[in-house]
């Protein structure tokens, strides 16, 4: 699976623990940076990470920030992209199985390493539930239904 990720320089150190892990699974991993603990904007990253999961660049993304909140909020004004912060592996198996998430948020000074791989795992290893129980695929459609009325496709 091809797995976009990006950062600020308060998420960067997990990032790269985070991608250390997927490349070790067997993942692509497509690094939008931080590429340093240097300050920067966590728009120069997220966003074009975004994007590529919006245009089917990559399967899926994982952003790590200060505290996930801020990558949210960037991605979900994407198309396509559906983004959850997630700050413990119970979460992230809800924002797979229930609502089809697309992209995890993380937040780098709130989470230490090993609750973060923990949510990571649940994520990447949690299928949908939608394709076996209607209730799951209705809600999710009605949000997919918002997008459609709302945000602009990705061309």
């Amino acid at each position: 699976m091809k797995i976009a990720m990006a950062s600020d320089h308060a998420g960067f150190a997990l990032k790269e623990e985070i991608k250390t892990y997927l490349q070790n699974q067997g993942h692509e991993v497509l690094d939008f940076g931080a590429h340093s603990e240097d300050a920067c904007d966590l728009p120069d990253t997220v966003y074009p990470a975004s994007l590529a999961v919006g245009e089917g660049k990559a399967d899926r993304g994982i952003f790590v920030d200060g505290v996930g909140y801020g990558s949210a909020m960037i991605a979900n004004k994407i198309y396509g992209v559906y983004a959850a912060v997630c700050q413990d592996p119970f979460c992230a198996n809800l924002a797979r199985s229930h609502s089809d998430t697309n992209v995890l948020c993380i937040g780098g000074k709130i989470i230490g390493s090993a609750i973060a791989m923990e949510i990571v795992k649940t994520w990447m290893t949690t299928e949908y539930l939608g394709d076996t129980e209607e209730k799951y695929r209705r809600r999710v459609g009605k949000v997919q239904a918002i997008a459609e009325k709302h945000l602009q496709k990705l061309g």
